[in-house]
């Protein structure tokens, strides 16, 4: 009998998995080096992939129960956290990778677990397309590789607020030190990867430019190896707007990384703010910008709690074992999506923070030398087997007759044999000692269960009633009226400069308002 799919459903399935593809090996061939002296990283990626295959279809039908992938977006895109461009997007590759490996390996064949895949597949494509409506694309690539995310009410409110700085002042040694400190702790504490931190933008502020920075997952909270060692650290996620002068972003990427012309430089920063955020959140909270002596101080002081946090970590770690290492980092890259559950007030450390028994199964596979192989011909020369298509086939960079994910067979709409779903995943378990610690939240630092509680009963403020249609094509047409004020004042309740101000502002009127 055939599959429960219909032609078209699995045309549009099939093409978004193909756009994965295409997107994943640019990303992949173009944009980083993975490397590690201390971490066992391309194992612990391989062994990853395979954990988000067995998991991903259960877990987020859980989520969905209680929150749609729509609704999440929506969330996700008013604050910054874990949530974000570069997690939201490698949801199905990450997802798609272990497929691709079995599938290599003879375990399963391409029409196995076709309901999960088109399940996972249509729930990335749903947040994604939620959490970059501003835009109006899917991904970051979409967008000729620019992240342009939020509206502009928070936008205005960021280049309002932002204090100014010049090279060589007390705020801008500050940032620029903090800048260096934040990306080494971040790069750390994720197991040498860089899945901590995320940029997005340009957006035009006049004749400059504005980036978004943000470093996410600082403080206690998910990651069960942070409990004790990044207790001194206040915020859990932090953003920066940096107003850039004489810089050009040409490309804000899937991965949340950034090119310029000419080359980033310090120099070029003109102002800068601070603030935090996450799914308790009515939006961005202002951090010591009362000035900008202030704000250089708390740079500081951050910065040395995380200089201090980053030498506790390396202590813990220098005694992990290779299968801690290998656990650690892929839970990190296995649980990109965790901070939908959190919005949805349903995270479960069991869900997140475990490797499934199919799993550990295969870790005696991936030894350096085997996972490092595996990697690079996955992701990178696209030679396995299974990757092979027609020798008269040119993909779309490589112009190689290779794609990386492997399509779903037209067949399942006659009588090829298929199965619908992976069984159900079980316990899981990990070499890692148990969290202890509390999640750090902008509601201060809680227990799982009060996290749970208060996420469940929490609405922003942007997003209740209509308020969350209310974008900024509507605003356009309906500026001054009593409900896009509404709006635009529950934005500015914790700005400096536009504080009641309402949706009528101008560029001119911001600039005249702004403080640098």
């Amino acid at each position: 009998m055939p599959a429960n799919i219909s032609y078209n459903e699995l045309q549009d399935l099939n093409q978004f998995l193909q756009k994965s593809s295409d997107v994943f090996y640019f990303q992949c061939t173009t944009r980083t080096v993975q490397e590690s002296k201390l971490f066992p990283v391309n194992p612990y990626i391989a062994l990853s992939y395979y954990n988000c295959w067995y998991r991903y279809p259960e877990i987020f039908r859980k989520i969905e129960e209680v929150m749609t992938p729509e609704e999440l977006g929506d969330r996700a895109r008013e604050v910054s956290m874990s949530a974000n461009a570069i997690m939201l997007g490698i949801i199905q590759q990450f997802y798609l990778g272990g497929r691709q490996f079995l599938i290599d390996m003879g375990m399963i064949n391409p029409t196995d677990g076709i309901d999960d895949i088109k399940y996972v597949l249509d729930f990335a494509q749903r947040v994604n397309r939620s959490y970059h409506r501003q835009s109006g694309y899917t991904l970051n690539s979409d967008m000729n590789h620019r992240a342009q995310l939020l509206p502009e009410r928070t936008l205005q409110v960021f280049e309002a607020d932002a204090l100014g700085c010049k090279p060589g002042d007390k705020l801008h040694n500050a940032v620029v030190k903090f800048l260096a400190t934040a990306s080494q702790y971040a790069f750390l504490k994720n197991a040498e990867c860089r899945l901590g931190i995320h940029n997005s933008g340009p957006y035009k502020v006049g004749d400059k430019e504005m980036l978004i920075r943000d470093f996410v997952d600082l403080s206690e909270g998910d990651y069960p190896w942070l409990d004790g060692v990044a207790s001194g650290i206040e915020y859990n996620n932090v953003t920066l707007p940096v107003i850039m002068k004489d810089t050009h972003f040409h490309m804000v990427d899937d991965w949340g990384s950034f090119e310029a012309t000419p080359s980033y430089d310090h120099d070029n920063m003109v102002a800068v703010g601070l603030y935090t955020s996450d799914y308790l959140s009515n939006g961005y909270i202002p951090v010591h910008m009362d000035n900008a002596s202030e704000l250089a101080d708390y740079l500081d002081h951050m910065r040395d709690q995380m200089q201090t946090a980053t030498s506790e970590l390396w202590k813990r770690m220098a005694g992990w074992t290779r299968d801690q290492m290998i656990d650690a980092g892929l839970l990190v890259y296995y649980a990109v999506p965790k901070d939908l559950a959190h919005i949805a007030g349903v995270y479960d450390p069991n869900d997140w923070m475990m490797v499934d028994e199919r799993v550990q199964r295969l870790k005696p596979f991936f030894n350096d030398e085997y996972g490092g192989a595996a990697i690079a011909e996955l992701v990178g020369y696209i030679s396995l087997s299974s990757q092979q298509e027609s020798p008269y086939t040119m993909s779309k960079y490589s112009n190689a007759s290779s794609d990386m994910w492997s399509k779903i067979p037209y067949s399942v709409l006659a009588d090829d044999n298929f199965t619908s779903h992976v069984p159900p995943m079980g316990p899981g378990s990990t070499s890692l000692p148990p969290k202890t610690g509390k999640y750090t939240t902008t509601r201060g630092r809680l227990t799982l269960e009060e996290a749970n509680a208060l996420a469940r009963g929490f609405t922003p403020e942007t997003l209740q009633g209509a308020n969350r249609f209310y974008d900024d094509q509507w605003v356009k047409y309906n500026a001054g009226t009593p409900a896009a004020d509404a709006l635009y004042k529950a934005t500015q309740q914790n700005s400096f400069q536009l504080k009641d101000k309402g949706s009528t502002l101008t560029a001119e009127d911001v600039e005249k308002l702004r403080r640098w």
